[in-house]
This record gives structure tokens, sequence and C-alpha cells, in this order.
């Protein structure tokens, strides 16, 4: 799992694929075929919506303040896990 969360100065960077338009907010487990963490987000890909609601999701999920790090204009994204450890965000998520 190690390929999808990596620590930094501030917390953790995780690593995540984004589909928006789903039917609810999910975590999907790991894509291997291209090493993120598979997201699925209601909201549509349309004025930033679906980045804010990332971000969103992932504070609520994980109780810390969350940011896109790179990749906002892309499906493919870099969350900042701040304050957190890559076990600490692992145990949370359950990876």
């Amino acid at each position: 799992m190690e390929e999808v969360l990596k620590e930094t100065k501030e917390g953790t960077l995780l690593l995540v694929y984004v589909q928006p338009n789903a039917k609810k907010d999910t975590v999907e487990g790991v894509d291997e075929w291209r090493g993120r963490l598979k997201v699925k987000i209601k909201a549509p890909p349309v004025e930033g919506k679906a980045n804010k609601e990332v971000v969103k999701f992932f504070s609520k999920l994980l109780g810390v303040e969350v940011e896109i790090v790179n990749g906002e204009t892309s499906r493919e994204k870099d969350l900042l896990i701040k304050g957190m450890s890559p076990e600490e965000v692992r145990k949370k998520l359950d990876l």
C-alpha cells in the first residue's frame, strides 16, 4: 500500500483516482493498474464541484484538513492529509 501513501513533512500524500457522477461517495480500494486509491464521488466534474466533494469527503472521513496539491483538472489527484502519518491514514481508510 506504500505506493498510494507517501509521508511528507506536513502529513501524508494520498494518491487517488476520482470517478465523478457516482451514485454515492465511496472508497473502492486500490486500483493496481493506476497505483492509486479509487474513489467514487456523486458530484459532477464541473466548476470544481467534484474537487470540493473529494476534499469534503476525505476531511469528514479522516477528521483532519485535506487539500488537493496536484491534479485539480485531472481524475488523478494527489491529496495532502495534514497532520496524519501513512499508518494512521491506512487504519482510518481500512487499507
